[in-house]
């Protein structure tokens, strides 16, 4: 499981370890990783004589650029510091002018001669302390190398994004690579700045120790959703397995009604009941539903329901909110939802809403919720007293008390109709299964990405339906290693 720190806990783990160690280790087990990731980069043979600029600030971020350039310098790099700060780091200027290197004052030289013909540029301007975005008089210098051929690496993090939030409220350096040291930060995980982050390398300093064991974020890997999936025994049973309800779909959108329900008969489901005006197209697709004409709490035992994709104005969220099993609110569900009604229940819930609905629910601007994916999947989950799943480009999953679980699967193609309708039936079948609501609607945001993924590696563009067709090779891939 990969897993992410705020700020200040990272800065504390970091002090606590300092204390213990020689002056200058930590930053010299930093910029070892740094230098060693930079030479995988150069590729085999190439360090000697390859042109490498650091882009270098006030902190120690500029600090351990500055080492990392010095030990590339011993090798043969040919290395130039631009100084883009009040002030250097004094130890890292030393090194760097002692193997060899060359430093540029950006206000009294030009710092745009050495990028046009840089093979690689660390950026070390600002790291895990900076905030708003890059300062005026950096912009022009980061954005000639991210114009240049030179392969662009972060140091920590990009400059320019917020460490804790993700958010970028300014211009920003985006990366090819981004090392980063001790543990990941949450913006390393989550857009708008996981998308400058480009490919991430982690460098452990021994900061393990002194890291809590309950993290900020933390992101599912394949044996995480090994452990967490369902697994049949010889007692098992269909209601053992978790009988599914479904209030779904419409006279105008049966197909919201279809996938769901596939979602569900895809993710275990030991049994699917169906209450909707959608029945016949249902059936006429999977004749093994058990149909009813409503109301919910007529259809018989169920151990927890999904309502709402594509239901329309047709009723039942109401009623299946009363229920006293765990139930999924997605699409047509979460309009107008009362917060209250939610927090009343006896059993969990879990909320899917993507960013426009998540804004509805909020009652502020899409835009907003897109630039703070945290800040909008914590209040929501505060407000509602719920788990709530936060659909896009990163899909997050809180529920009070636990970590931010960060979707580290999926593809730009999952943004089609009904894919949504699918990932409800997953997770409502992992619901019935008995997964409490976080592993439910994270194991199933994976699984779903995962699929995605494949489909998409063999033909591109996906359907829904052909995202729900390959949950079962999905799953195979995940449990396989297991």
């Amino acid at each position: 499981m990969r897993t992410a720190y705020r700020v200040e806990t990272v800065r504390a783990a970091e002090a606590a370890l300092m204390a213990r160690l020689p002056e200058g280790a930590l930053m010299g087990r930093a910029a070892a990783g740094l230098a060693a990731a930079c030479c995988s980069l150069l590729g085999k043979g190439r360090v000697y004589g390859a042109r490498v600029v650091l882009l270098v600030g006030s902190g120690d971020n500029g600090g351990d650029a500055l080492h990392a350039g010095a030990r590339l310098a011993r090798r043969g790099a040919g290395v130039t510091a631009v100084l883009l700060g009040e002030r250097a780091h004094d130890g890292g200027l030393a090194a760097l002018r002692a193997a060899g290197g060359r430093v540029v004052d950006s206000a009294a030289d030009d710092p745009f001669e050495p990028l046009a013909a840089a093979d690689l540029v660390l950026d070390g301007i600002t790291g895990i302390g900076g905030r708003g975005g890059l300062r005026p008089a950096a912009v022009p210098v980061a954005r000639a190398a991210r114009g240049s051929d030179a392969v662009v690496v972060a140091v920590d993090l990009p400059s320019g994004v917020d460490a804790d939030t993700g958010e970028i409220a300014g211009e920003v350096l985006r990366a090819d690579v981004t090392v980063t040291f001790g543990t990941y930060k949450p913006a390393l995980l989550v857009d708008p700045a996981r998308s400058c982050a480009g490919a991430l390398r982690l460098v452990d300093i021994g900061l393990g120790d002194e890291l809590p064991g309950v993290p900020d974020l933390e992101a599912l890997q394949h044996q995480d959703v090994a452990r967490l999936l369902p697994v049949p025994d010889a007692g098992s049973d269909k209601y053992r397995r978790g009988v599914l309800g479904v209030v779904a779909g419409s006279a105008r959108y049966p197909g919201a009604a279809v996938l769901t329900v596939e979602g569900a008969l895809r993710g275990g489901a030991g049994a699917v009941r169906y209450v909707g005006a959608a029945a016949d197209a249902v059936i006429a697709r999977h004749p093994e539903t058990l149909v009813h004409a409503g109301p919910p709490d007529k259809a018989g035992r169920v151990q927890a329901w999904v309502v709402g994709p594509g239901l329309g104005d047709e009723p039942g969220v109401a009623e299946v909110l009363a229920s006293d099993v765990p139930v999924l609110v997605d699409a047509d569900g979460l309009r107008g939802l009362d917060p209250a009604l939610v927090r009343a229940r006896s059993a969990p819930t879990l909320l899917t809403p993507h960013a426009g609905e998540a804004a509805a629910l909020l009652g502020v601007a899409r835009d907003e919720v897109e630039a703070g994916r945290l800040a909008a999947v914590r209040e929501l989950s505060e407000r509602y007293g719920a788990t709530v799943l936060l659909k896009g480009s990163t899909t997050l999953v809180h529920g009070a008390g636990d970590p931010v679980r960060v979707n580290p699967t999926g593809t730009a193609w999952l943004a089609t109709a009904g894919s949504g309708d699918v990932l409800s039936g997953l997770a409502g079948s992992l619901l019935a299964a008995g997964l409490r609501p976080l592993d439910a609607g994270s194991c199933a945001a994976y699984l779903h990405g995962l699929a995605a993924r494949r489909v998409s590696e063999e033909r591109g563009p996906v359907t829904a339906g052909e995202v729900a067709g390959a949950l079962g090779g999905a799953w195979r891939d995940v449990t396989s290693g297991s």
